[in-house]
Order: structure tokens, then C-alpha cells, then sequence
């Protein structure tokens, strides 16, 4: 019963429509494949979301593919060895987001290794048709108008979803709405590369469809229909209208960026058009949010709980939007807290440390608000004093209590010469470590590190706001004064706002609003800091043409000794690495075995 096809251009396993899924089988409780046929699968609304179930599980979790660190490639982190991506290496980076040849996609392991961002999402995609195809086939489907709109919704959203997911690597792509047939001509025109703008407005009527489609939220399904007891657990992770509308906006906020506006246009400026419709979507989203309160900000008192928890309660609260799928709970105990720890703490760190760069850290503002560089009161003699809460909750310092382990060094001791600086290997390469995915503070003990969950967040509501204010900022008649049609109380300026003041920062600065170049130096600093290793930071510097600009090309540390009082004297920031520049690095390259097999499909331009 299972019917496989090997799509040559994009080297996946895409399924026929025949195929039989182990998720829709466990859904169902069926012996065996061989007793469920089409109808049972396609039946009703029960066995027909256990086909749409799977889809959940081909999101790649960015922290548990391989190593934690190869999600992030701009210049936030850096670790004991030149990664491929700050080398110009790409080519070398291909175990993150390629399968190992011979090695087939596998929905039904919960190993989040296993996963890759290639192979996962064009199977996804491939399945996502056979739902959309199977929901509306005469006569098969019997259900209410409600019950097939929830698995329309779906459909249309995972399609869009994971075509984001290749695209903002690879670029613009072919854009597959049918289900493939076992004798395709890839060769035919209807397989051409899309650009990436092309790509995103197809994605966008998909989350347009998918918006008007699905529930608020998943709690809401629960009074309509009986869902499988089984399942019910899992409602806040189902897929729903918010998940449409933020992903409608940044698909189109991304297409409206300058490099994808360039490559489409020849203009390396925003497209106040599609500026326009993101600002639109996202003041959807804000505007259905106030008037239902489904999703909050964290309080500051419970902010980093966005990042870790410790126990069986994963990690996003209320405001995470999307959240990775959890595989393995054991990953981030011996990925995430491995990566990330001094390996003198015994955390399985023997290769790996994972730290902030200095580059990155003077993103963060003072504590009045002001970029360290506007700031009179900043004092680089003492350049960790009176900064921004983030930094203190993100980062840790020379001096800071980072645990409370018996036996192991307690502080950090970053200074020249100091313990965490030489005397561990691998040591701190930069003088710091960060504390936002790990659970490092005064009172971090190893149960606490056997016990956490650290899931990078797809997608929450401090970036949604973020966003709106870019998109504002950039719309037709735009600027940091200006609002959204569709959500005309708040002014991109306010978004901004919104997301310091959890931060206890004070409202940006009238001189910051003075015109949208100026302010949009802001967001992107913000950007810097709110979502600080979240990898956004590497998508976000190739849209805006700015991840080959020399501002951000350098990786640096901070060297310095400690005076008699114990404050940092001989202060100097140093250049460890200068990452290479160039056009090229716009997108990833693709392998060289699927563009050398048809002309429509050509290999990214410099690769």
C-alpha cells in the first residue's frame, strides 16, 4: 500500500496519495497497514486529523538538530573552533540542513537528530497537497463545514509554513500545490524557480486561507467537536488563526525586505506595498489578540520562562505563538545545557562552549534606554555597569554567581588569565556566557540541569510587535508615528514601546522617532537584543542586504584584567574572527545533485 516517488530536483521521498502514514495507523489503533484503506483514512474528521497529525512531526526543533549552536550563523555566538559559516564555508554546514545520503525521512522517531530542514519540509509540503486534494474529493470526506475547514486550515498553513522554512535558506522555489504524480517531467516549466518574492506571495494566500479558516485556538474546538482523549493534551501546539496571521505577515515582511526586493526588482530598498499588507496581518493578529486575549507578554518576573523551565512544563508561557515539536527531552540536557555551561561544570561540555560575542553585547542598551554609544552615563571603564535588565537575564559576566554545584567554581572568573578564561577547556572565548536558554544563575544546581526544557521558540508576541513596527515604519506612508488600517491604536513606535517596557526600559527616545531611517537603526538594535539567539539574527541581517555590511562582519571578545577593587581595568575589545562578505551568502547553497539534474531548477547565484 505504500507508494513512494523520489522527487529528482529536490531529492526527497514526496509520498503518492496512496501511501499510508505509522501516525494516521497509531491514530486509528489499527493491527496493521494492511487492513486501512483510503476511506478509512480520509473518512471523517477523527482519523483524518491523525493524517494531518504528522505534520506536526516533521518540524525540525532548531536546539535538537544536531549541535545546539548550528541554528545560529550570524554574529551573536561563537565557540573553541571556527564554525563552516563563519569560514564562507557553507558547503561545510550541510549536516544541519541535509540528511545523510541513504537516510530517509522517519515521522515516527523521536530522535530530534534525525531531522533536517530539506528533507522534512518537502515531505511535509507533498503531504500537505494530499490533504488539501483528499478534503475536497467528491464524496469522500463526510463531516460538518466546521470540522473540514479545521483540516483545510491546516493544510494550507503547514504548506505555506514549511515553504517559509526553505525559502528564508535557499531562496525561491518551484511552488508544488498538487500531488505528484510517480512520472513528473521536472523538466516542465511549471517546476521553474520562483525568486523569493514570487515564493512568499503564493505562501501568503495560503496563510491568508489558512487565517480564515482556522479557530482562534484549539480550546475552542473542544466544545464542537469530541476530539480522541489522546489529543487533547496537545491543543495548545495545534496550529490556528494566530499561526496563520503571524506568518502571513512575515512571509510578506520578508518579501518586502531590500536583498528580496532587490533580487526581484533590482531596488535594494523596502517594497512599501508589501510593507503595507505585512502591517496589515500583523495588526490583524494584534487586534484579534486584544479583543480575545489568547496570547500575553511575560511579565518580567517570569520572562525567562519564555526560554527555560525546569520539570515536565515545557518553556513559552503564554506568549509563544509556535514552539518547536519536543522529541527528546534528554536533548537539551545534553545538547543545550552541554553547549552552553563551562564544561568545568560537568555538563557533558568537553567540545563545545557556546558564547555570546562583545559585538553582540553592545547591542544592549543603558539602563536609561539609550544605545551605549548616546549614552553620556555609560562608562566603558566599566562597561557592565548600569545597562538594560536583558543583558543581566541574558548574559553572564566576569563576577557573576552562575550556579550553586559543590565543589565547582561558583563565579564566573572571565579576566585575563582567570579560571573560566584558561584554566577549563574549552574556556570562554569571549569573556562571557549566556544564561537564555540554560537556566544559569545564583541557584542552578545539576537537578535543575537534568531537568530542563529549552525550546527556541518559533515564533511569540514580542516578535509579532517587532515586526508590526518594521513593517509600519516601511508601509506606504509609513514612518515610526504611523499605524496599521487594521489596527489604527498602536503606531510602530508604540510596538516598540511595548516590547522595552516589559524590559522595565523606559519609551524609545523622541530622537530615535525622528524619521524611519533613524528608527529602523532601533528595530534593528532591538531586534539584536529582544530575540537575542533565537536564531533570528541570521535571516534578519541577509533580508535587510546588511550580513556582508562591515558593521557586523567581526567577531569580537573582550579582553581585561581585574583591578585591586575587582572592577575590570585595561579594557580592550578584540577581533577573533572576520567573517567573510559577499553576495553570495544572500542564500545557502544548494547541492550540487539536484541543480545539475534539470534546467529549471539552477543553483543559487556565487555557488
Amino acid at each position: 500500500m505504500k507508494n513512494i516517488i523520489n522527487l529528482k530536483p529536490f531529492g526527497v521521498l514526496i509520498v503518492c496519495c496512496s501511501i499510508l502514514f505509522v501516525s494516521c495507523e497509531e491514530y486509528l489503533d489499527r493491527p496493521s497497514a494492511a487492513t486501512v484503506t483510503e476511506r478509512d483514512i480520509y473518512v471523517n474528521f477523527i482519523s483524518f486529523q491523525g493524517f494531518i497529525e504528522e505534520l506536526h512531526n516533521c518540524i525540525v526543533s532548531p536546539s535538537e538538530c544536531g549541535a545546539w549552536n548550528n541554528y545560529s550563523f550570524a554574529d551573536e555566538n561563537m565557540g573553541p573552533r571556527p564554525y563552516n559559516f563563519e569560514t564562507g564555508n557553507w558547503w561545510g554546514a550541510e549536516s544541519y540542513f541535509y540528511l545523510n545520503a541513504g537516510v530517509n525521512v522517519n515521522t515516527t522517531s523521536m530522535e530530534g537528530r534525525d531531522r533536517r530542514i530539506w528533507e522534512y519540509a518537502w515531505y511535509a509540503i507533498a503531504k500537505a497537497n494530499i490533504a488539501l486534494e483528499k478534503i475536497d474529493e467528491p464524496d469522500l470526506f463526510s463531516g460538518t463545514d466546521y470540522q473540514h475547514n479545521l483540516i483545510k486550515g491546516q493544510a494550507l498553513f503547514f504548506r505555506g509554513w514549511f515553504y517559509f522554512e526553505i525559502c528564508r535558506f535557499w531562496g525561491g522555489m518551484p511552488y508544488i500545490t498538487w500531488s505528484l504524480d510517480p512520472v513528473e517531467d521536472f523538466g516542465d516549466e511549471k517546476y521553474q524557480r520562483l525568486t523569493f518574492k514570487e515564493t512568499a506571495l503564493k505562501m501568503a494566500e495560503d496563510f491568508r486561507a489558512a487565517a480564515d479558516l482556522l479557530p482562534n485556538h484549539w480550546e475552542d474546538v473542544n466544545a464542537q467537536i469530541p476530539l480522541h482523549p489522546a489529543g487533547k493534551d496537545n491543543n495548545r501546539q495545534r496550529v490556528n488563526k494566530f499561526h496563520a496571521l503571524s506568518y502571513l505577515g512575515k512571509a510578506l515582511l520578508f518579501a518586502a525586505s531590500p536583498m528580496i526586493n532587490e533580487e526581484a526588482t533590482g531596488n535594494n530598498t523596502f517594497d512599501a506595498t508589501l510593507c503595507t499588507r505585512a502591517a496589515d496581518a500583523f495588526g490583524e493578529l494584534l487586534a484579534l489578540n486584544a479583543s480575545t486575549q489568547k496570547y500575553r507578554l511575560a511579565t518580567w518576573n517570569e520572562f525567562m520562562n519564555v526560554f527555560y523551565r525546569f520539570g515536565l512544563t515545557r518553556n513559552g508561557l503564554d506568549e509563544a505563538i509556535m514552539m518547536p515539536t519536543l522529541y527528546e527531552r534528554s536533548r537539551f540536557r545534553w545538547s543545550t545545557i552541554g553547549a552552553l555551561c563551562p564544561s568545568d561544570m560537568g555538563l557533558n561540555s568537553s567540545t563545545t562552549a557556546d558564547v555570546p560575542t562583545h559585538n553582540i553585547v553592545k547591542n544592549f542598551a543603558t539602563a536609561n534606554g539609550f544605545p551605549i554609544q548616546d549614552d553620556p552615563t555609560y562608562d566603558p571603564n566599566n562597561p557592565w555597569k548600569n545597562l538594560e535588565p536583558r543583558f543581566y537575564a541574558f548574559i553572564a559576566k566576569d563576577g557573576d554567581k552562575i550556579n550553586n554545584y559543590t565543589g565547582v567554581q561558583q563565579y564566573l572568573q572571565s579576566a585575563n588569565g582567570a579560571w573560566h578564561r584558561s584554566s577549563i577547556n574549552p574556556a570562554t572565548m569571549t569573556g562571557y556566557y549566556q544564561k537564555k536558554f540554560n537556566g544559569m544563575r545564583p541557584e542552578f544546581t545539576l537537578s535543575e540541569a537534568d531537568n530542563i526544557i529549552a525550546a527556541v521558540p518559533y515564533m511569540r508576541l514580542a516578535d509579532v510587535y517587532l515586526m508590526y513596527a518594521e513593517a509600519v515604519n516601511f508601509q506606504n506612508g509609513g514612518g515610526p508615528k504611523a499605524t496599521s488600517s487594521t489596527f489604527p491604536s498602536l503606531t510602530a513606535e508604540g510596538a516598540i514601546n511595548v516590547v522595552r517596557n516589559r524590559a522595565q526600559l523606559p519609551d524609545i527616545a523622541d530622537v530615535y522617532t525622528a524619521n524611519q531611517n533613524v528608527f529602523f537603526e532601533e528595530i534593528i538594535r532591538e531586534r539584536a537584543v529582544e530575540l537575542f539567539m533565537e536564531g533570528a539574527r541570521f535571516c534578519d541581517l541577509r533580508r535587510w542586504n546588511r550580513f556582508s555590511d562591515p558593521r557586523y562582519l567581526d567577531k569580537t571578545c573582550i579582553d581585561f584584567d581585574r583591578g585591586a577593587d575587582g572592577d575590570p581595568i585595561n579594557i580592550r575589545e578584540r577581533i577573533v574572527l572576520t567573517r567573510p562578505a559577499g553576495k553570495k551568502y544572500n542564500w545557502l547553497p544548494l547541492q550540487v545533485k539536484f541543480t545539475t539534474m534539470e534546467k529549471t531548477f539552477p543553483q543559487n547565484p556565487g555557488w
